[in-house]
């Protein structure tokens, strides 16, 4: 019935009208109760009406109320059979009810008002999805009407059968339910994807939404919306599609499908962009994964538009190109133009944005970065927020000559108490930024800045150990990273996790593992906390979560207790999606395991597929230079990998041109701690023929130093080749064999010495990181004897001294006593 929606709405509005008559109560005199007493006594609905029609013209507030409860306890009475929902609707007397509602409004309290709503919503639950997305049409996300409405749906969730209404309602009460409601509603609305027509885009975003608005990536929901989305591809517009792929961006969700569909449509738009918003819509959603000339084609339209650009648009257009990592100086300038000229009335965060964004496109404008200064420094003075204050700190210490006035210190100081451990990391990372300007261009610290390091210490540290809640933590820690993080709070933040590790489940497994993944840290508790809760209940983690949990066994090299079982119910829980999950995703997790000497056959023969191989290039032709890059490099190393470790696959090595390009691009020269290694060696060995520096291996393994010794432990010479301290091309292409002893004399052997610094251990303790540990294991496969100097031991006290380093590797490299 569309006069339900269209009763709600301005409902809603009178009441919006009149704000200071919500809590007005128009009490009639005590005569009244007389009528309630006979509505309360009714038998059945006709006799309710009965009363409404003689009595409409006197009807209270409260009498109302009391003939929409009577109405509603007469149909809870029923059977199922018996319920006639349909005509007691549909009835004169009850839209009279509503006309009265209606024109009662500023007289109803919000329990009144929302009782009524809901037992109006028991004959078309639309009613009640109408009225939420009325209150957050006017941003009432957390009021308490807003809250009645969750309480409602709460108690209710059983008998809800509309998927439409659903999402709807998830999304606008989302800001005020527990953990428990939200996992409640994604149950539910996983069970009606089941039993209903979920095939319509707008409830499949909906969906999405929610869970962006709860931080919850739930793939098998996101997976099933994600089809919705695929089979729907030419009813979506501009609009649905950017919003789309912002909320994948923003729940870290990749459809390699959705992405190559979205750039098909939104190409076909490109000549249909006349207008500026449209424009823009389609530069924001498309820029990011255009290819040469469709980036060209977007370039010149908005160029011709960009003096039309409004506020909003022109920050829109600034951030795709920071996404694009666009280099067309013409159209930079002209954005940063557009900018400029709506600078005054940009918020906080917009204001860190547009900072960000010219740094990184490497925009230069004194006039421009003035003015952000002067703007960032007045908003900073009256702020109290201590988020906003932490991203106006934020964006002052990214502009040129980072600095800040005692009012600024101040600032800080003053909501330190109240910040969350994201907001003292960015004011610590900015006073550190701070700090390093400081001492690189005037030579000394202040006492305010090591003061202010200080503080912001103290309530990190104050901050984790009052910690309680790991879900709440959690929400801290997600994003957490930098260098004060790692100092300062790295330890402190392990204990806190390993001290609330029982509350690590199958939702939150493979978030933690992730953070652990970039600390670098080993906590050989966690990670088997992590493995036994994978082992417990793998049958309800996604496999799309499947790399994120074995990235920090893979990273830090550690084998839980139950190595095979936690690897082989892993690799169980993928099988049946390696058909479907990213190309990207196979890519990294084949790797990783290759780190950790696991090579699943099925993973394998999956990646080094024609087909696969096929989709993967497809893919990496839309992705940014630096991701691509670092895809191509980490198929090659799982190529060399799976060709040196599992011959028996027969895996072929397809890299050497690959390989020979990065050759050619590589610039790299030795550090400090190299030069001395290098010039100790060719003393050791009797000459600076007799060692090799900055080589190749075969395959493609960078050595930092390479000598021969023959069957009685006697340098071998490299004859004539050129042995200076830049890199060498010692690489065997032509040799194109695993064994590097062919064509040395009987008996010799080729020596690999590397120097290991800080990277190749983790932070903790002086354990071999994977990578480190799978490239010694390829040289010996390739027959080098490897030497590792770890940093810790060549910068150690015992080595103090040149003649103990000069013995330290005489023994390394001879054998103990030799000299």
């Amino acid at each position: 019935m569309y006069f339900f929606p269209r009763l709600w709405l301005s409902m809603f509005h009178v009441r919006a009208l009149c704000p200071f008559s919500w809590k007005v109560f128009q009490f009639r005199p005590l005569s009244c109760d007389s009528l309630i007493t006979q509505i309360n006594n009714c038998t059945n609905e006709e006799k309710v009406f009965d009363l409404i029609e003689r009595n409409k013209a006197t009807l209270s507030e409260k009498q109302v109320r009391c003939a929409f409860n009577t109405l509603w306890q007469l149909q809870k009475q029923k059977t199922s059979l018996l319920k006639n929902l349909e005509t007691v609707r549909d009835h004169p007397q009850f839209l009279t009810l509503h006309n009265l509602t209606r024109n009662q409004i500023t007289s109803m309290n919000d329990d009144t008002l929302v009782n009524v709503l809901y037992i109006t919503q028991q004959f078309d639950i639309d009613v009640l999805s109408t009225f939420s997305t009325c209150l957050a049409n006017q941003h009432l996300y957390c009021s308490p009407l807003m809250g009645k409405i969750a309480d409602i749906v709460n108690r209710n969730l059983e008998t809800i059968q509309d998927l439409r209404s659903l999402s709807v309602l998830m999304v606008n009460i989302s800001s005020l339910i527990s953990r428990c409601f939200q996992e409640q509603l994604v149950n539910k609305t996983e069970l009606l994807f089941d039993t209903t027509d979920s095939s319509k885009v707008n409830i499949a975003r909906s969906i999405v939404q929610f869970l962006r608005n709860i931080k919850y990536s739930y793939y098998p929901l996101l997976d099933r919306c994600n089809e919705v989305f695929l089979s729907s591809g030419s009813q979506l517009d501009v609009d649905a599609i950017s919003k789309i792929l912002n909320l994948y961006k923003l729940l870290q969700f990749h459809s390699f499908e959705f992405i190559t569909m979205a750039k098909q449509r939104l190409t076909e738009m490109i000549p249909l962009s006349e207008h500026p918003a449209h424009l823009v819509k389609l530069f924001v959603a498309l820029g990011p994964v255009a290819g040469p000339e469709e980036k060209e084609r977007l370039n010149s339209s908005l160029l011709l538009m960009s003096e039309e650009l409004s506020r909003q648009q022109a920050l829109a257009v600034l951030e795709a190109m920071e996404a694009m990592e666009s280099r067309n100086s013409h159209l930079i300038k002209k954005i940063a133009s557009a900018v400029q000229k709506h600078l005054d009335y940009y918020k906080p965060i917009e204001l860190l944005k547009i900072t960000q964004a010219l740094i990184f496109l490497q925009f230069h404008s004194k006039e421009l970065f003035v003015k952000l200064r002067e703007l960032l420094f007045s908003y900073l003075k009256v702020s109290v927020i201590p988020h906003e204050i932490s991203i106006l700190v934020c964006a002052i210490f990214m502009l040129p000559s980072p600095h800040l006035d005692e009012m600024g210190v101040s600032r800080i100081e003053a909501v330190l108490p109240q910040c969350c451990l994201n907001e003292l990391n960015d004011c610590a990372t900015s006073v550190l930024r701070w700090i390093q300007y400081d001492h690189r261009c005037l030579g000394s610290i202040t006492g305010k800045q090591l003061k202010l390091l200080q503080n912001l210490d103290h309530f990190g540290l104050q901050r984790l150990q009052q910690s309680n809640n790991l879900s709440l933590l959690w929400e801290e820690l997600r994003s957490l990273k930098g260098d004060w993080f790692h100092e300062s709070l790295l330890e402190e933040t392990v204990a806190t996790l390993q001290r609330l590790m029982d509350e690590i489940n199958y939702i939150n497994v493979a978030g933690i593992a992730s953070f652990i993944s970039r600390t670098n840290y080993l906590s050989p508790l966690l990670l088997d906390r992590i493995a036994s809760v994978v082992v417990q209940h793998i049958e309800k983690i996604h496999p799309f979560s499947i790399l994120a949990i074995i990235l920090p066994f893979s990273i830090l090299n550690y084998d839980p207790p139950q190595r095979d079982k936690f690897f082989g119910m892993c690799m169980q829980s993928l099988s049946s999606y390696l058909g479907t999950l990213d190309p990207l995703v196979l890519v990294f997790l084949g790797f990783s395991l290759a780190t950790l000497e696991y090579f699943p056959e099925d993973l394998l023969k999956t990646i080094f597929n024609i087909r696969f191989l096929a989709r993967l290039d497809s893919q990496l032709k839309i992705l940014p230079s630096s991701l691509r890059s670092r895809v191509q490099f980490r198929l090659m190393e799982l190529n060399r990998a799976v060709y040196l470790e599992c011959p028996e696959f027969q895996i072929p090595w397809f890299h050497d041109r690959f390989c020979q390009q990065l050759y050619n691009k590589d610039g790299s020269s030795m550090n400090g701690a190299q030069q001395e290694i290098y010039k100790m060696l060719a003393d050791i060995l009797g000459g600076i023929n007799c060692v090799k520096a900055s080589v190749f291996s075969p395959y493609f393994h960078t050595l930092d130093f390479e000598c021969i010794l023959d069957k009685r432990k006697r340098p071998l010479p490299y004859g004539n080749q050129n042995t200076s301290l830049r890199k060498l091309p010692g690489m065997y292409w032509e040799l194109n064999t695993q064994i590097v002893g062919s064509g040395l004399p009987a008996g010799a052997e080729r020596i690999a010495l590397e120097f290991l610094d800080s990277r190749a251990f983790c932070r903790n303790i002086p354990h071999l990181k994977g990578k480190s540990a799978m490239k010694k294991r390829h040289l010996e496969i390739l027959g080098y004897h490897v030497i590792q100097i770890p940093h810790f031991e060549w910068n150690s006290m015992a080595l103090s001294t040149k003649d103990a380093r000069m013995n330290y590797l005489r023994e390394h490299i001879f054998g103990e006593g030799k000299s």
